[in-house]
C-alpha cells in the first residue's frame, strides 16, 4: 500500500470513527440527558481548545504569538457576527409578528450553536488529517500512534458535538450525518497534506486557533447562557461537576498521550 493510499484510509478511520463511537455512546446513554449533558460539553469544548488546540498552536515553530492572538480575537468576533446576522434576517423575516413565533425563535437561536459547532469540528478534523499525514509521511509507526492519539482524544470532544447538536434541535440521524462528513475533512486535511506538506504546515496553528475560537464561542455564548436559566441550588452543583468531569476527561486522555 502507498503512503497516499495508506493517508487516506486512515485519515478516513481517523475522522469517522471517534464521530460513531460517540454518537453510540451518546445515543445509548447521553441522549435522554440532553439538558444536564450540556454541562459535560462545556467542559470538553473548553478544556479541548484552552488545554489542548491552542497550546499545541502556540508550540509550533515559527509561530507569532500576537498574530496568534489577534486570530483568535478575530475567530471570537467572527462568530459573533456570523450569529449576530442571522438574528437580524430572522428578525426581519418575523417583523411585526408579536410572540406567535417565540418558540421558533428560541429553537432557531439553538440551531446556530450546532451550525457553528460544525463549522468548529470540520476545521478541527481538517488539522487532524494534516498531522497524520506529516507523521506518515516521516515514519510509518509514528504515523500510526498518531492516528491513534487523534482518534482517542477527538472521542471525547465528537461526544461534546453530539450533545451540541441534539440540544440544538439536531435529529439524532441528522447529527449523526452532518458529524459524519465533518470527519471526512480530516481525508480532505491529509491529502493536501500529501501534496503540500509545508504550506499546510503553516497554517496548521491558525487553523486551530480558529477552531479553538468556535468552540469557545459557543461554549461561552449559547451553552452557558442556557445553564443559567436552571438557577437551583442542586442543578448549579450538577452543573459544575459535570463541567469538571468534562475538563478531566480530557485532562486525562493528554495526560495518557
Amino acid at each position: 500500500m502507498s503512503v497516499l493510499q495508506t493517508i487516506l484510509l486512515v485519515t478516513a478511520l481517523a475522522g469517522t470513527a471517534s464521530a460513531l463511537v460517540a454518537a453510540s455512546c451518546s445515543l445509548a446513554v447521553l441522549a435522554k440527558m440532553v439538558n444536564n449533558m450540556v454541562s459535560l460539553s462545556v467542559g470538553i469544548l473548553l478544556a479541548t481548545a484552552l488545554l489542548h488546540s491552542l497550546p499545541e498552536a502556540f508550540s509550533m515553530e515559527g509561530v507569532n504569538p500576537q498574530l496568534l492572538f489577534a486570530t483568535l480575537l478575530a475567530g471570537l468576533l467572527g462568530f459573533f457576527l456570523l450569529e449576530k446576522i442571522a438574528l437580524l434576517r430572522h428578525d426581519h423575516h418575523h417583523e411585526g409578528d408579536g410572540h406567535h413565533h417565540h418558540h421558533g425563535h428560541d429553537a432557531e437561536n439553538a440551531g446556530r450553536s450546532g451550525w457553528m459547532i460544525l463549522v468548529g469540528d470540520g476545521i478541527h478534523n481538517f488539522v487532524d488529517g494534516i498531522l497524520i499525514a506529516a507523521a506518515f509521511m516521516a515514519d510509518y509507526q509514528v504515523g500510526i500512534f498518531t492516528a491513534i492519539a487523534i482518534i482517542a482524544h477527538e472521542i471525547p470532544q465528537e461526544i461534546g458535538d453530539f450533545i451540541v447538536l441534539l440540544n440544538a434541535g439536531f435529529s439524532r440521524a441528522r447529527a449523526l450525518l452532518y458529524n459524519f462528513i465533518c470527519g471526512l475533512a480530516a481525508v480532505f486535511g491529509g491529502v493536501l497534506a500529501y501534496f503540500f506538506l509545508e504550506r499546510a504546515h503553516a497554517a496548521m496553528p491558525y487553523l486551530l486557533v480558529i477552531a479553538s475560537s468556535s468552540f469557545i464561542y459557543i461554549a461561552v455564548s449559547d451553552l452557558i447562557p442556557q445553564m443559567h436559566r436552571r438557577p437551583h441550588w442542586v442543578e448549579s452543583l450538577r452543573q459544575t461537576i459535570l463541567i469538571a468531569c468534562g475538563v478531566g476527561f480530557v485532562v486525562l486522555l493528554s495526560l495518557l498521550h
